[in-house]
């Protein structure tokens, strides 16, 4: 009696997938916990601003002193760039970087196209939020706390993605270009320091006349 084998593989006239990125474990953990740090702030400061709606009287809890006032700086029109009020862009925003994350660690591996989503979406929130830096400083002269939890969570966030896709060539680079990557890789954490420590020597001398007086 002869037996006959099925081949049960595929056939298939397709090319073979696009390759995937993973990341590391320490990686999917920044994104995890800075994209929930973000998130938070975004969604008190949407807490808070509904509040204000409700009630025009209403004194939001970060709103500790004249600097440090996040009620002066959401009744601007900064606080809704884009015609409605920027947390709610940060729901969103902050909620698919920690989803991201979480999927990393759950094995999850990406297209190139999305880890250059991932670069856009985060440059456009880095770009953003020194846009508001400058405003608060500047235009508005006050700070809000919660709005500044979530500009240091979206610094480093920034920072790490475009070092990961840098070394992943999902942003190429040349052989000069290489040697700068493994310097920055190198001292990565300096980065984001320098950059947190030139914010705030800006809100330092900013504010100067106003900190002294609590000297």
């Amino acid at each position: 009696m002869t037996t006959t084998t099925l081949d049960t593989a595929p056939v298939t006239d397709q090319e073979p997938a696009a390759p995937t990125i993973g990341a590391g474990r320490a990686f999917a953990w920044l994104l995890v916990v800075t994209g929930s740090v973000g998130l938070l702030s975004a969604f008190v400061l949407s807490i808070e601003k509904i509040k204000l709606l409700e009630d025009p009287s209403y004194v939001p809890s970060c709103s500790i002193n004249p600097v440090l006032s996040c009620g002066s700086v959401m009744q601007t029109d900064q606080a809704q760039a884009f015609g409605f009020a920027n947390m709610f862009m940060g729901l969103a925003g902050y909620a698919m970087v920690a989803l991201v994350g979480a999927a990393l660690l759950a094995g999850a591996r990406f297209r190139r196209w999305f880890w250059g989503g991932v670069q856009l979406g985060t440059l456009f929130g880095v770009c953003f939020i020194h846009w508001l830096i400058y405003q608060s400083l500047y235009t508005i002269g006050a700070l809000c706390p919660y709005c500044m939890v979530a500009w240091a969570a979206t610094i480093p966030m920034f920072v790490y993605v475009t070092l990961h896709n840098l070394r992943t060539d999902v942003i190429p680079l040349g052989a000069r270009g290489r040697r700068a990557l493994a310097v920055a890789s190198e001292f990565h954490w300096l980065i984001t320091f320098t950059w947190y420590l030139a914010i705030a020597m800006l809100i330092l001398t900013r504010f100067w006349s106003y900190w002294r007086t609590l000297l």
